[in-house]
């Protein structure tokens, strides 16, 4: 018997809708082509902030946001290409520009951004990005394409900022590959044992010697394990909360923060090049 679609109720915009026999997504391509929801077996995978959704300029906190041509932010949101300056604020320009639909099943979406005047301003270079958005059983599955069309080099980094909806964090349980994270400001490194000291007001670090292409987080009091699957393009890991919201997040990042004036882990495509790679959800209870 087919699911009712994800109920909607702020935004007017487009929202499309993906379903199986156990799992529903819903997109807006029209708000940076994001994720909003992910259910599965009827329940939320994903955090989302309504309100924020609802004022178009703000930033989207919650689902999934795309984040493209850089992850993190730059110092004093600038860097420098072939001698003249550009203001790129955090995570890029895609989280916010509306994104094209391409095509659109009973279980998958592919959406598709192009270059325009307004992102040349930012960002020197004419590229074409499209994302297959595929639900298979308990997984979620984002192929992604990145193309130049330029005539020079083009540097980037890409990710994604998932939400994951929690009610007591004290009850999650992390399995990242990494024995060591850095923390964002103080660039400090610290040893990781698979806790988080949740009574800070913020946690914001990233795991950078990943040593395999999978995380996972177990969630006790929801009896929920979700995997994160990457291919070794992703880099990097970055794991943000705020005390006293219900959400954490798990972030697969192709490069750290500043890569574009550091080049660590740069992504650089050759005019007319491209490059293709996926990231795999997985939501199991149990």
């Amino acid at each position: 018997m087919p699911h009712a679609p994800i109920p909607s109720t702020q935004s007017p915009m487009n929202k499309l809708h993906l379903q199986t026999d156990n799992a529903q997504l819903e997109v807006l391509p029209e708000r940076g082509g994001i994720i909003l929801r992910w259910r599965v077996n009827e329940q939320e995978i994903l955090y989302l902030d309504e309100e924020r959704l609802a004022d178009p300029q703000l930033s989207v906190r919650g689902g999934v946001p795309i984040l493209f041509p850089i992850c993190g932010n730059l110092p004093n949101n600038t860097y420098t290409h072939n001698g003249k300056q550009y203001t790129l604020k955090q995570h890029g320009f895609a989280r916010d520009l509306p994104w094209t639909v391409v095509n659109h099943q009973n279980a998958s979406l592919t959406v598709a951004l192009n270059s325009n005047e307004q992102t040349r301003e930012v960002y020197p270079f004419d590229f074409k990005v499209a994302f297959t958005y595929q639900l298979e059983g308990n997984s979620l599955e984002i192929q992604q394409h990145y193309t130049n069309l330029s005539s020079e080099p083009m540097p980037f980094s890409f990710g994604f900022h998932p939400y994951f909806s929690v009610s007591d964090k004290s009850q999650l349980k992390f399995e990242i590959p990494s024995s060591e994270y850095q923390e964002k400001g103080t660039n400090e490194t610290h040893p990781f044992t698979g806790n988080f000291d949740f009574s800070q007001d913020e946690i914001d670090v990233a795991f950078k010697q990943l040593s395999a292409t999978s995380a996972t987080v177990i969630d006790g009091s929801r009896g929920l394990k979700l995997t994160l699957d990457y291919d070794e393009l992703f880099t990097t890991l970055v794991f943000w909360t705020v005390k006293g919201k219900d959400f954490y997040c798990l972030e697969p990042w192709s490069a750290p923060r500043n890569a574009l004036n550091t080049g660590e882990n740069l992504t650089v495509l050759e005019p007319g090049s491209d490059l293709s790679t996926t990231i795999r959800l997985s939501a199991n209870f149990f």
